[in-house]
């Protein structure tokens, strides 16, 4: 009997965007979302995918750790990873109880990437100083690794103890996200794992430098060569000429947060759903082309559905989940 396939990791991100948000609509998408985490659960899928940003018009995802604990409420077995939480935005005592709560919830399935941001008005908008972005990184992350041990600590000149201890251990898996030297210099420091935020081997390099330097272990969870995002339709033209407007409405808004200085493994420059469709990173595909990227990516590799994405309708983003768990897991799986 031949081997079974290795099986990329499959995920599904969600971030919530609604280009024109209502009560009613959010609402509803909110609940889609959580309903479609349960589906991918018993279907077998890896790992939900969410993330954090704020001082948007469009309803993007901000508060990512409250939709976290629906999703662990309504699963069993998936994971979900939060790419990234903007951590110094976050009271370090508090994010420390939410994050050890929610890994006692879910029995050990979170995982969190720290990003430090790259948006002043997210600073701003949460009385934050952006100039002093590093130090503020500095103090949560070692607030948090200091308190998950359960014992008392030195804090802002008191000594405190936070409690109950995470259900992981030593603590929750903790990345530390970004694309520059100092994110990787932190992480390094600290001991704690680097997740760039594009393709980069030599920032990779540099953190195994200076991870030696510091005396720490640590690893590096490298973005493929080339992220795609997908959505699984019958009729790829039909679909990028009924909803390739969502995927371009998200590409764009994405896109407009970024200085030239940030990498981004999922960055667009298109202008239109035509040139979205060519450059790739957005991408329509059948059963059989989905099938085809599993094979070619691996036990290496993930794949990362997106049906909610830029405000796609609800009904359509059902029908792409649906698509892949009927007509390519089971052949995945054998």
């Amino acid at each position: 009997m031949s081997a079974l396939p290795a099986l990329p990791v499959t995920v599904v991100r969600f971030n919530l965007v609604d280009p024109a948000p209502t009560p009613d609509a959010l609402s509803a998408r909110y609940r889609a979302a959580v309903e479609m985490a349960a589906f991918a659960d018993d279907r077998g899928l890896t790992m939900i995918q969410t993330e954090e940003h704020h001082a948007t018009t469009n309803g993007w995802m901000p508060s990512p750790l409250t939709f976290a604990g629906a999703v662990f409420g309504a699963t069993r077995r998936i994971g979900v990873t939060v790419s990234a939480l903007i951590t110094p935005l976050h009271d370090p005592l508090r994010l420390a109880e939410d994050l050890a709560s929610l890994d006692l919830l879910s029995g050990g399935r979170l995982v969190t990437v720290a990003g430090i941001g790259y948006r002043p008005e997210e600073y701003a908008a949460h009385g934050r100083d952006w100039q002093g972005r590093g130090a503020l990184q500095d103090e949560v992350l070692g607030t948090l690794l200091s308190a998950w041990t359960g014992e008392p600590f030195r804090y802002r000149g008191r000594t405190v103890q936070v409690t109950p201890r995470p259900y992981t251990r030593p603590h929750p898996l903790l990345l530390i996200g970004g694309s520059s030297r100092a994110a990787a210099r932190r992480a390094a420091r600290l001991g704690l794992p680097f997740f760039p935020s594009a393709r980069l081997p030599g920032l990779e390099a540099y953190y195994h430098e200076q991870r030696a330097a510091f005396g720490t272990e640590g690893w590096v969870m490298q973005p493929p060569e080339r992220t795609c995002l997908l959505h699984v339709a019958e009729d790829p033209d039909r679909t990028w000429a009924e909803y390739g407007g969502h995927l371009l409405y998200e590409a764009r808004t994405y896109a407009s947060w970024q200085s030239t200085g940030i990498r981004s493994a999922v960055r667009s420059s298109a202008q239109d759903t035509e040139a979205l469709r060519e450059e790739g990173v957005y991408r329509v595909v059948t059963p059989d082309e989905c099938l085809r990227l599993a094979r070619e990516a691996g036990a290496q590799g993930s794949l990362i559905l997106h049906p909610l994405c830029g405000g796609m309708p609800v009904d359509e983003g059902w029908r792409s989940l649906h698509l892949f768990a009927e007509r390519v897991l089971p052949r995945l799986q054998g």
